[in-house]
């Protein structure tokens, strides 16, 4: 990791009282409380904005310029999305909102969400198939906001809930994912949810939903989609089984 003069956070172990008000504060979750005292995770997650700053009642925070490891976007996305996969959006409208105050990127703008960066790749033509495949789809609607819970294709089903993104990048969806099973289409980035889990969890609790699998890009913000299924399953009262499948852009299931 290179090493740059730059403006970072300072902590005043002699003044910090361990109180945590700092944590959620810090959009990039590069703060910590050990052993009764708040601590960097790591130099590279902190943009050095300060944002922590009128969070701590006992001044102990205070930004000035140090030779650090440089900001790393990247690591602060792996961080959170593996720690606090929740805050993610907030951590993309605190960069947004502070854009012209970061240095530029060469690889994406830090103002941008980090599955919106523009990439372009070559794929090999698949050869053509002897026939034209029919399609697995048996029912319509087919987007969340437009299902019913009752519907007949729903009753006793297998259910999957499904990223809008995911039929475009993996090839074998109908075979894999949609052949005998009923649909719930979704994005948790662009949709407005707030009828989601609601919904979800009428569909689960009197339709006898047998089982539900979520395909999901690998993109942060498609995360949502499994917290959505979770929160449904758990308004249902129901227990059956819910599975994750995660599609890489280069229409891979990486898990």
């Amino acid at each position: 990791m290179a090493i740059e003069k730059r403006k970072m956070i300072r902590i005043r172990e002699d003044q910090c009282d361990g109180c945590g008000l700092c944590i959620p504060a810090c959009p990039e979750g590069a703060l910590q409380i050990i052993d009764g005292k708040a601590r960097l995770v790591k130099e590279s997650f902190c943009d050095g904005l300060g944002a922590c700053l009128g969070d701590c009642p006992q001044g102990a925070l205070l930004i000035e310029e140090q030779a650090v490891e440089s900001y790393d976007e990247d690591g602060v996305i792996a961080h959170l999305r593996a720690h606090a996969p929740e805050a993610l959006d907030r951590h993309i409208q605190h960069l947004r909102a502070h854009a012209a105050e970061l240095p530029l990127r060469p690889t994406a703008s830090p103002a941008g969400c980090p599955g919106a960066s523009a990439q372009q790749w070559e794929n090999p033509r698949a050869s053509a198939p002897s026939a034209r495949l029919e399609s697995a789809l048996r029912q319509w609607p087919i987007q969340l906001h437009l299902v019913a819970p009752g519907a007949p294709y729903f009753q006793n089903a297998e259910l999957v809930l499904v990223a809008d993104c995911v039929p475009f990048a993996y090839s074998n969806f109908h075979a894999d994912f949609l052949d005998g099973h009923a649909i719930a289409i979704a994005c948790p980035k662009l949709d407005d949810t707030r009828s989601y889990a609601s919904k979800l969890a009428q569909i689960i609790a009197h339709d006898n939903i047998k089982s539900i699998t979520v395909v999901r890009m690998e993109v942060p913000c498609c995360s949502g989609l499994v917290r959505l299924a979770q929160q449904a399953l758990t308004a249902s009262g129901k227990t059956i089984p819910l599975e994750e499948t995660v599609i890489g852009i280069h229409g891979h299931v990486l898990k």
